[in-house]
C-alpha cells in the first residue's frame, strides 16, 4: 500500500476562464426563454397544465428560491393568453327562497352589463312609476272604479229606501249605522204617538220593519264583496299600469340577453314581483323621515340587483390568480353581514368570492405551507376539488358556532388548475399521510437544485445572468464578472462539477454586485464586485464563527494544531445557522483497555448522540472486529468522545476519525495535530463522502493560518469529495505554496498512514508486516484476548476451589 500524497492546487478549485465566454458584457447576450436544468419539471408543469381531466392538478416541489413560481408564471401567462376567457358568474335575488340565492353564468364580460341594465331599470322604475300613478289617466280611472262602487251600493240602498217609503217606513243614516222609523203623512212618527197607536197597529209597523231590517242585511252583507271586488279592479288597474312601463323597459334588457334562456327567466320572475311589489315604488316618496326614506328604498330595491361575483371581461384570456393569504374565506368566498337596527343581516349582495371563483376557468397558484397553516382551508381545498364546485359557507354556520341569519348561495362549477408550491417534505408527507391528496394532484413538477457543470451550460449561466440583469434593471457584468458567479454558483452548491439554480440566491449576489459598482462609480460589473459581494455576504453572518476560532486561538476551546498525540484527532464538524454553513473543529479521543468488545459512545450514553453518529460508531466497531478478531473474542472495551461538545452530535463524517483516534490508541502511536480530517467509513474500512469538505477544509485552514502555516498542516477526505472541492483563493494559493496540504484518501489504511506517518500494512499469509500500524493493532487484541482467556480460567478455577469447599 502506498502512502497518498496531496493533491496539487489544480484539483482544489475549478475556474470558469472568461476568455472563453464569447461575450463583453452581459448586454451582448440575448435573454433566456427558460431558466435552465429545469426540464423534467417543465415538462411536467406543461403535461399538467394541457390535461383536463379530473385529478391533474400540479405540484412544483422544490426548496424556495429556486425560481419555481416565477418559471410556472411565465409558462402560464403565455398558454392563458391564447385561451378562451372563463365566463361570468353573478348570484341574484331567489324571490322564492331568498336564502338560497340563484346563480347566473354569463359570457365573459356580460355580468357586468347584466347590472349595468338592472341598475337603470330599477333608476328608471322609480321615476317612471310614481309618476304614471300620479297621471290624470290613471287618476280617471280610479275615479271611475270609486265611482261605479259607489253608485252600486246607492241604488241598492235607494231601492230599499223606495220600498220603506211604501209602507210608510223611512231609512235613516246615522253616526252609528242605518235604522228604520215609522212615519205618518211623510213625517217621522214621534215616539209618544208611536206609544199611543193600537197594539195591533203597532205589531203591524214592527213587522213591516223587520221585513225592511232584513233586506238592508242582506245588502249590508254584500258590501264587502262590492268593496273586494273594488279592490280587485284598482289592482288589476295597477297591474295594467305598471305592466305597460315595466314590460317595455324589461323588453329592452331582454332584447340585450335573448340569446341567454336562463337570464330571461330570471327577467321574468323580476317583472312579476315588480308588479307585484308596485307599492314600494310608490311609498318610497311618502316616508316622513328623510334617513328611513333613503334605508326603506335602498332595502326594498336591493333584491333587483345583480351581485358580479367574477367579470373577466378586462382581461382577454384564462385568468391566474396567485393568493398569498389562502384562508378558507379567502379560497372559497365568504357572506359578510351588515348591522341594520342593532342586528346582524344579509342578503345575496354582500356575497364575496374566493380565489377559486377568480380562478375558475383559469389557474390558481398557492403556497402549500400558507394553506396547510390556515384552519380548514387544506380541507376546504380538497373538497372544492373533489365536488368540481365552490360552494360558499361560512365556518360558523358550518359549525354551529353563530346563530345569525346568512345564506345558501348555489355551488358554483369549479374548473380551474390548482399548482401547488412547496418543499419536497410537504409532497411527500402528504403523500403518506393525506389518502386524498395523491388522487388530486397527479402531476409532480421537481424542480433540480443543480445542473451539470460544462461549456454549454457555462453560456447558459451566462445568459441567465444577463437575463436577471435586465429584469432587475441592473448594470451590465464584464464576462469576468460572470465567471466569477459561475463559479460562485459552484461552490454554492458544494460541487466543483454542479451548478446551482437557486435563483433567489444568484439574483441577490447580482444586486449586490451592482450596488458595490455603483459605490465605486463604474458603469459595469466587474469580478472584484463580485468577490465583494461574496465577502460581505459572509462578513454579515459569520460573527459566531469569528467567536469560536477566536476561543479555540486563545486555547479556552483545546484544539492542536502542532505536535503528536496517541488517541486524540482533530475532527471537522459543520454548524448551519440561518443559512450559513461553517465548520468547527473538534478534538475527538480514544482509550482502550481489558474488556468484553464493549465499544462505548459516550455521546450516546448521555443521549447526545444523533442515530446516524450512533450508527458510523457501531459500523466502526464491526470493522474492528471484523479485521483483527476474526478467530479470537473481541476482549477490548474503548469508548470514544467529543470533547468540549455540549450540544446533539450527528452525521457519520466523524466516523473514519474516530476508528483512526482508536487505532491509534490500540496500536500506540502517535497522530499528528497538524492535520484535521473527515470521512465516514464502512464495514470493510473504505472511506466515503461527507458534505461541506470546502467548509470543513477552510475553517481548519484559518484556524492554522492565525497560529502561523509551517508546511505540516492540512485536512484529509474522502477521495470520493475531491470533485467536490470549489474551495477560497488563499486556501488554493497556501497550497500552491506548499504551507497547507489537502490528502484524499480511499480507505483506513491510507488514512491511518498520512496521520501518523507510519505505514498501515498489508496483510500477507495472514500476518502484517512488522511494526505496521495493523500489527500492532492486531498484537494488542491478541494479547487482550490472552489476558481475557487467562483471566477467565482463573476465575473459573477460583469458583470450581469455592463449590469444593462448601
Amino acid at each position: 500500500m502506498t502512502m497518498s500524497s496531496a493533491l496539487p492546487a489544480s484539483q482544489l478549485y475549478q475556474p470558469c476562464d472568461s476568455e472563453k465566454l464569447p461575450f463583453l458584457t452581459t448586454a451582448d447576450l440575448a435573454d433566456l426563454g427558460e431558466m435552465i436544468g429545469q426540464m423534467r419539471a417543465m415538462d411536467a408543469v406543461r403535461f399538467g397544465a394541457g390535461i383536463r381531466h379530473e385529478g391533474y392538478n400540479i405540484f412544483a416541489l422544490g426548496p424556495s428560491g429556486l425560481g419555481k413560481r416565477t418559471m410556472v408564471h411565465q409558462f402560464l401567462e403565455k398558454k392563458a393568453s391564447g385561451e378562451p376567457g372563463p365566463d361570468d358568474w353573478c348570484y341574484v335575488n331567489n324571490f322564492a327562497q331568498p336564502h338560497i340565492p340563484r346563480a347566473l353564468r354569463l359570457p365573459s364580460g356580460r355580468g357586468t352589463a347584466l347590472r349595468a341594465q338592472m341598475d337603470q331599470l330599477i333608476d328608471y322604475l322609480e321615476s317612471a312609476i310614481p309618476a304614471l300613478f300620479e297621471s290624470d289617466e290613471y287618476r280617471d280611472k280610479i275615479g271611475a272604479i270609486q265611482e261605479e262602487f259607489s253608485k252600486q251600493q246607492e241604488q241598492a240602498l235607494g231601492e230599499l229606501e223606495k220600498q220603506a217609503h211604501e209602507q210608510e217606513t223611512v231609512l235613516m243614516r246615522t253616526p252609528g249605522g242605518f235604522a228604520f222609523a215609522p212615519t205618518r203623512f211623510h213625517e217621522i212618527m214621534p215616539p209618544d204617538e208611536y206609544d199611543k197607536l193600537p197594539e195591533k197597529e203597532r205589531k203591524q209597523i214592527e213587522e213591516k220593519i223587520a221585513g225592511l231590517q232584513e233586506q238592508l242585511e242582506k245588502i249590508l252583507r254584500r258590501l264587502p264583496q262590492w268593496h273586494k271586488e273594488r279592490t280587485e279592479h284598482i289592482k288589476q288597474l295597477n297591474r295594467d299600469t305598471i305592466l305597460s312601463a315595466v314590460e317595455h323597459a324589461m323588453n329592452e334588457v331582454r332584447m340585450a340577453f335573448s340569446d341567454l334562456p336562463q337570464v330571461l327567466s330570471y327577467l321574468d320572475v323580476v317583472q312579476l314581483d315588480v308588479i307585484d311589489h308596485a307599492d314600494d315604488f310608490r311609498k318610497q316618496e311618502e316616508q316622513v323621515a328623510p334617513g328611513i326614506a333613503v334605508l326603506t328604498a335602498h332595502e326594498d330595491f336591493r333584491r333587483y340587483q345583480v351581485n358580479v361575483l367574477v367579470s373577466n371581461g378586462r382581461h382577454g384570456g384564462a385568468p391566474i390568480v396567485s393568493e398569498d393569504n389562502p384562508t378558507y374565506s379567502n379560497l372559497v368566498g365568504r357572506v359578510e353581514h351588515m348591522s341594520q337596527l342593532g342586528a346582524l343581516v344579509t342578503d345575496f349582495t354582500l356575497i364575496k368570492p374566493g380565489a377559486l371563483h377568480r380562478a375558475n376557468g383559469g389557474y390558481l397558484l398557492l403556497d402549500v405551507r400558507k394553506v396547510l397553516m390556515q384552519p380548514f382551508a387544506w380541507e376546504g381545498l380538497k373538497r372544492a376539488l373533489k365536488s368540481r364546485e365552490i360552494h360558499i359557507e361560512s365556518l360558523g354556520q358550518a359549525y354551529s358556532l353563530i346563530s345569525t341569519v346568512s345564506l345558501e348561495p348555489e355551488p358554483i362549477p369549479l374548473n380551474a388548475k390548482i399548482v401547488l408550491f412547496g418543499d419536497r417534505m410537504f409532497y411527500y408527507l402528504l403523500q403518506e399521510y393525506d389518502p386524498e391528496f395523491g388522487e388530486l394532484f397527479k402531476v409532480a413538477a421537481d424542480f433540480e437544485e443543480r445542473i451539470e457543470r460544462n461549456a454549454d451550460t457555462h453560456l447558459l449561466y451566462a445568459r441567465m445572468v444577463a437575463t436577471l440583469v435586465r429584469q432587475e434593471s441592473l448594470l451590465p457584468f464584464d464576462r469576468g464578472a460572470v465567471a466569477r458567479v459561475i463559479e460562485h454558483g459552484a461552490r454554492r452548491i458544494g460541487d466543483g462539477e454542479r451548478l446551482s439554480t437557486h435563483m433567489g440566491s444568484v439574483k441577490d449576489l447580482l444586486r449586490e454586485a451592482d450596488y458595490w459598482a455603483r459605490e465605486e462609480g463604474r458603469n459595469v460589473v466587474k469580478a472584484v464586485d463580485v468577490q465583494r459581494s461574496i465577502d460581505t455576504q459572509i462578513r454579515r453572518q459569520d460573527r459566531l464563527r469569528d467567536r469560536l476560532h477566536e476561543e479555540i486561538l486563545r486555547n479556552t476551546l483545546m484544539i492542536s494544531t502542532d505536535g503528536a498525540v496517541t488517541g486524540q484527532v482533530n475532527g471537522l464538524s459543520v454548524l448551519e445557522l440561518g443559512g450559513f454553513a461553517f465548520a468547527q473543529p473538534t478534538r475527538i479521543t480514544a482509550t482502550a483497555r481489558l474488556g468484553e468488545g464493549e465499544l462505548l459512545n459516550i455521546e450516546r450514553e448521555v443521549k447526545l448522540s444523533g442515530a446516524i453518529h450512533s450508527k458510523g460508531v457501531l459500523i466502526l466497531s464491526s470493522f474492528l472486529a471484523s479485521r483483527y478478531a476474526k478467530n479470537q473474542p473481541m476482549a477490548l472495551s474503548a469508548s470514544l468522545v467529543f470533547e468540549q461538545s455540549y450540544g446533539m452530535v450527528d452525521g457519520d463524517s466523524a466516523s473514519m476519525a474516530e476508528l483512526c483516534a482508536l487505532l491509534s490508541r490500540l496500536a500506540d502511536v502517535p497522530i499528528r495535530q497538524s492535520l484535521a480530517m473527515t470521512g465516514s467509513v464502512n464495514q470493510l474500512g473504505q472511506a466515503q463522502a461527507i458534505g461541506a469538505v470546502n467548509e470543513k477544509i477552510e475553517d481548519f485552514f484559518d484556524i492554522c493560518k492565525a497560529r502561523g502555516l509551517n508546511g505540516e498542516h492540512g485536512v484529509l477526505i474522502p477521495a470520493a469529495n475531491v470533485k467536490h472541492l470549489m474551495l477560497r483563493h488563499d486556501v488554493v494559493d497556501a497550497v500552491e505554496s506548499d504551507s497547507f496540504h489537502v490528502y484524499a484518501y480511499d480507505d483506513v489504511d491510507q488514512a491511518i498512514s498520512l496521520l501518523t506517518g507510519v505505514e498501515a500494512g498489508v496483510a500477507q499469509d495472514g500476518r502484517y508486516p512488522d511494526g505496521s500500524i495493523n500489527a500492532r493493532v492486531a498484537i494488542q487484541i491478541a494479547e487482550f484476548a490472552e489476558l481475557m482467556k487467562a483471566f477467565s480460567k482463573r476465575e473459573g478455577s477460583r469458583s470450581k476451589d469455592g463449590k469444593d469447599v462448601g
